[in-house]
């Protein structure tokens, strides 16, 4: 028998650094769900810009700032109502061959792309466990199912959201609250900005990772692959040795997709803003 689909009208959700890209599309299609939408981002001015254009509402958020992130989802619960779905969508992708990689991009990699999830994803257990209900999203990547050169501590931080999740998904069975890890493939976000085709999957735009979020809400489903086909592929490479497995992503360009663009003048822009994205993080760093 087929789940029965969802419906998100009138539900609470909150999403981190949903002022633009990924987040920004999924408030949009969830929004015109009836859902009632809080983005919380690090740029308030385009936050409340995105939230003006959708009729959501827009809160300051500093990731990196785990007490300020508590206090920003008690605001949301005062002004709004019991948070129902907490889509950890924040995050940064610096590229640099790991040797190159200075101390400062490492713990912003940490703070932002991990330790902000452990945190969101606690704050909102501890809100929804006793309600009985509730939706926990965490966006991965699929670099979080393998190894991409030139990104290594960004996969580091991947694998580990995807371990995160798995843990809280069975740590929460039977308790009625929900989570999703979603792991699209490149998405076209100034996060991707000089990044190459790959031969073996076509990059997808913010609007189909926003979908697969959506039908994950409604049709509950924790693996959720962007595109679908990502799954059968890593399952497939996974049963290869590791020899041939890598061969096959040289072979098909993976091993180039992110190693390209490390030292590309098209990224500037991006890793100069990456790099002024944890404040929070590196405020404690320097006391």
């Amino acid at each position: 028998m087929a789940k029965r689909e969802r419906s998100l009208a009138g539900k609470v959700v909150v999403i981190t650094g949903a002022a633009q890209g990924i987040g920004a599309s999924t408030a949009t299609a969830l929004s015109r769900l009836g859902a009632k939408v809080v983005i919380g981002d690090l740029d308030q001015v385009l936050a409340e810009k995105t939230a003006a254009e959708l009729g959501a509402e827009a809160l300051p958020l500093d990731v990196t700032d785990t007490k300020g992130f508590t206090e920003f989802l008690d605001e949301v619960e005062r002004r709004v109502g019991p948070i129902d779905v907490l889509i950890n969508n924040a995050g940064i992708m610096p590229l640099a061959p790991l040797d190159e990689e200075d101390d400062a991009a490492t713990r912003r990699l940490l703070e932002i792309n991990l330790h902000a999830v452990i945190h969101g994803t606690r704050e909102a257990v501890k809100r929804m466990r006793p309600r009985g209900t509730g939706h926990i999203v965490n966006i991965a990547s699929m670099a979080g199912k393998a190894g991409f050169p030139g990104a290594a501590t960004y996969c580091a931080t991947k694998h580990a959201v995807v371990g995160l999740s798995e843990s809280v998904h069975l740590e929460l069975h039977g308790t009625g609250v929900l989570v999703s890890c979603v792991m699209p493939a490149v998405v076209r976000t100034e996060l991707a900005s000089g990044l190459g085709e790959a031969k073996f999957f076509k990059s997808v735009q913010p609007e189909d990772v926003a979908q697969a979020i959506v039908d994950a809400l409604r049709r509950p489903k924790f693996d959720v692959f962007v595109p679908a086909s990502l799954d059968a592929m890593g399952r497939i490479t996974r049963l290869l040795p590791r020899r041939l497995g890598e061969g096959l992503l040289r072979a098909l360009g993976g091993d180039k997709i992110l190693s390209s663009a490390t030292h590309s003048s098209a990224r500037a822009e991006y890793e100069s803003r990456a790099a002024r994205s944890a404040p929070a993080a590196e405020k404690g760093a320097d006391s």
